[in-house]
């Protein structure tokens, strides 16, 4: 089976699953080696520093690449979930995050990933692509934070510590695919974004892209190879069936819609890896949400909201959250309970950047 070459190239970077229920597979013992040299040789901008976190597989370990606030006080936690692939988030993490003066800032790295690798590695690490079952890291991620947050029996302090910082849970194309499930685990979550992610099961949005390249026989063709009795291992376009077979099986539209958490959509009607339909559709269906939705479309704009003016919407995102953060700062207001009811609904209002029905 032969894909087109650019429908083959997008699903592999934008293949966005990660509520499926496929076996977990450990890292190979030579990425396990790669893995524990990376983190003992990573060199961080200043004021940042990195986490070891236990995975679901002994042996394996996620990287956690944190800073504390820019600017006191401490008003709120940015937790990142990444797009997919290798990035690493160290070269460029003081610039991507520069707007955020008064959060934390968490970005959870999946096993094998080298912090160094940057925002477009040419090659991952040697066994990366083999181990990379999404349902293994949807399990990888939530060992972590298990571990990470207290629901492992580690100190009942850090827990509560925690449980008192209002978090908003961010993901980053292929990483909005895991926002449901890491919502459930991570303390005081009162926002879910999505930015340049539809909100749309990945097999919808991987088919709407087909269509808008002219490539929906090659599709079918994937289609086909995935539902076959093929092993899991195999290769196919750049990923192993296991892979393709999660992205097929994947619900992230129904959990999204279920959530009781305010939802942000955030895309550029230019980006080349994600059809507008794709947005405009999970836009209208999420009308009939129950908890607040809001869709903020940046004209122009690129997969990574990068505007032909040069305008950088990421940054705008990040100082419409500093924005939210100044109003609910005192102590009282900083009570998850308190900013359920209240604080991120008003956010989602948009003021008159966005567009609430695409």
């Amino acid at each position: 089976m032969k894909l087109g070459r650019t429908v083959a190239v997008w699903l592999t970077v934008t293949a966005l699953c990660f509520m499926g229920g496929c076996a977990t597979s450990a890292l190979p013992s030579s990425l396990r080696a790669q893995q524990t040299a990376l983190h003992e040789g990573v060199t961080l901008p200043d004021g940042w520093s990195v986490q070891k976190l236990p995975g679901v597989t002994p042996g394996n370990h996620l990287s956690l690449l944190q800073r504390a606030p820019r600017s006191t006080p401490l008003r709120f936690r940015v937790f990142v979930i990444p797009g997919s692939g290798c990035t690493g988030f160290a070269p460029f993490a003081d610039r991507y995050f520069a707007g955020l003066l008064h959060a934390q800032v968490q970005v959870l790295h999946k096993p094998g990933v080298d912090l160094q690798a940057g925002p477009a590695p040419q090659h991952c690490a040697k066994g990366f692509i083999e181990a990379d079952s999404l349902s293994a890291w949807r399990d990888d991620a939530l060992a972590a934070l298990g571990f990470l947050f207290g629901s492992d029996g580690t100190s009942p302090d850090e827990s509560e510590k925690h449980q008192l910082l209002p978090t908003i849970l961010v993901g980053i194309s292929e990483g909005g695919e895991l926002l449901p499930s890491l919502a459930a685990v991570v303390p005081g979550v009162v926002g879910l974004v999505l930015l340049s992610s539809s909100g749309l099961d990945p097999s919808e949005a991987a088919y709407l892209q087909a269509k808008r390249l002219g490539e929906l026989d090659a599709w079918h063709r994937l289609v086909d190879a995935a539902a076959s009795p093929l092993p899991d291992t195999l290769m196919t376009e750049g990923r192993t069936l296991r892979y393709w077979r999660d992205l097929r099986r994947w619900a992230l539209e129904w959990p999204l819609m279920e959530s009781s958490v305010p939802l942000l959509q955030v895309w550029g009607d230019s980006d080349e890896l994600v059809p507008v339909a794709a947005y405009a559709s999970f836009a209208r269906r999420a009308r009939s949400r129950q908890a607040p939705f809001c869709s903020w479309r940046f004209p122009g704009a690129d997969h990574g909201l990068h505007g032909t003016d040069g305008a950088d919407g990421l940054q705008r995102v990040w100082a419409r959250l500093e924005a939210w953060g100044r109003h609910f700062s005192t102590a009282e207001q900083r009570q998850v309970g308190v900013l359920r009811d209240n604080t991120f609904d008003d956010f989602l209002l948009c003021a008159d950047e966005a567009d609430h029905h695409p």
